[in-house]
C-alpha cells in the first residue's frame, strides 16, 4: 500500500522532474491510499493555480485510489506523531494514515527526510 503526499501529487500533475518517482505509487490504483486533506490541499492549489475543470480532473484521478477520511482515531494519531516527531498538522496526518494501513508514504517533502517508512526524494 501506499500513500502520496501532496507535494507528490502536485509534482506528478505538474510533469516535474521527480514526476516519473511519484508514478510508480500513483499509476498503481488499487494500492493507493488518498487520505482526505491531499484532496483538499491539491484541490485548492490546482483551483488556485488552473481553474475548476483542472482541479476537479486532479482529484478525479486522486480518487481512483481508496480515500481515507480523517476519522477520530487517526486524527489522534496523527496528533501523537506530530509531538513525537515534531511534524506540522497536515505532515502527520500523511504519516499516521500510512502508518494505519502499513503504507509507504512518498513524498518530497523534507520534514519527512530519515523517517522510517517514507520514500524520500529532494525536490528539484
Amino acid at each position: 500500500m501506499n500513500v502520496v503526499d501532496s507535494s507528490g501529487w502536485l509534482e506528478y500533475f505538474a510533469a516535474g522532474r521527480n514526476a516519473g518517482f511519484f508514478a510508480r505509487a500513483i499509476e498503481k490504483p488499487a494500492g493507493l491510499l488518498v487520505p482526505t486533506l491531499s484532496l483538499f490541499e491539491v484541490f485548492k492549489r490546482v483551483l488556485h493555480q488552473r481553474d475548476e475543470t483542472g482541479a476537479l480532473h486532479a482529484v478525479a484521478l486522486m480518487q481512483q485510489g481508496h480515500v481515507v477520511d480523517l476519522d477520530s482515531a487517526l486524527a489522534l494519531s496523527a496528533a501523537r506523531l506530530s509531538v513525537d516527531t515534531r511534524l506540522p498538522m497536515a505532515d502527520s496526518i500523511m504519516l499516521a494514515t500510512a502508518r494505519a494501513y502499513d503504507a509507504v508514504l512518498w513524498t518530497q517533502d523534507a520534514d519527512f527526510r530519515g523517517i522510517d517508512g517514507v520514500q524520500y526524494r529532494a525536490a528539484t
